[in-house]
């Protein structure tokens, strides 16, 4: 047999897994079809952030669809919500003087100072009525900690303090990550960053996120994710069949 042919002969007859990610047989065509070492990540997908909240992302109900789509090809996922104290430290309102989107030192470093939002145990916090995915096992809450903000579903803002996430993901045997949600530039960059540093394939579903862009912030967030090895994809990469 030809090398050509072999080579075809191959791709059509075999399925190939890295890092617990299927390439089957039409792989070919640029679908990934998520094994069992495969977690999908759905970042903040709340009523906060999605218009009508009080921080909405442009476009932050856009992701829904997409996300109940592709959640149906993974076996293992894990939710996050933002959860924070009334006059919480990254609230402008917080601070004297301050207003919504500029910054202030806090023990950690730079904050962005926000509106409030996603206040613990208000419908602002809750999940979007719209978000499907039955097969979470993990609702994981960050930001509760009154004096650190947290944009990372593994580690809040101090760089100090892990939310467990790791050790979960890394016990149950996953390999790799899918990052959705929102917003692109914060949450979801931070999260994927994290994965990426802590060993995990990763991959940012672009067309499942959306972005605040502020000053800037989308394009740095992708020009840094791509610098340091996280993949960009579209969910019509997603083996959903």
């Amino acid at each position: 047999m030809q090398t050509a042919q072999r080579r075809r002969f191959l791709l059509q007859s075999a399925a190939l897994t890295v890092a617990g990610v299927s390439f089957p047989a039409s792989w070919a065509a640029g679908k990934i079809k998520p094994g069992e070492r495969a977690a999908l990540i759905v970042v903040d997908v709340q009523n906060c952030f999605v218009p009508g909240g009080t921080l909405p992302v442009a476009k932050g109900d856009e992701v829904v669809p997409v996300i109940n789509r592709i959640a149906t090809a993974f076996e293992n996922v894990v939710v996050t919500q933002d959860w924070h104290t009334q006059g919480h430290a990254s609230f402008a309102s917080t601070h004297a003087g301050k207003k919504p989107f500029e910054t202030t030192q806090l023990s950690y470093g730079q904050q962005v100072l926000w509106p409030d939002h996603c206040v613990q145990g208000t419908d602002d916090a809750a999940l979007h009525k719209d978000l499907k995915v039955p097969k979470a096992q993990v609702i994981l809450r960050k930001g509760f900690h009154q004096h650190v903000d947290s944009y990372s579903a593994f580690e809040e803002a101090d760089r100090k303090t892990s939310t467990g996430l790791a050790g979960y993901l890394k016990q149950r045997g996953i390999k790799t990550v899918f990052v959705t949600g929102l917003a692109t530039d914060f949450c979801v960059a931070w999260t994927a960053l994290d994965a990426k540093r802590l060993g995990f394939e990763t991959y940012v579903v672009e067309d499942a996120t959306r972005a605040i862009d502020l000053n800037g912030s989308l394009d740095a967030a992708w020009k840094n994710m791509k610098a340091k090895g996280v993949k960009r994809i579209q969910s019509s990469d997603i083996d959903v069949a």
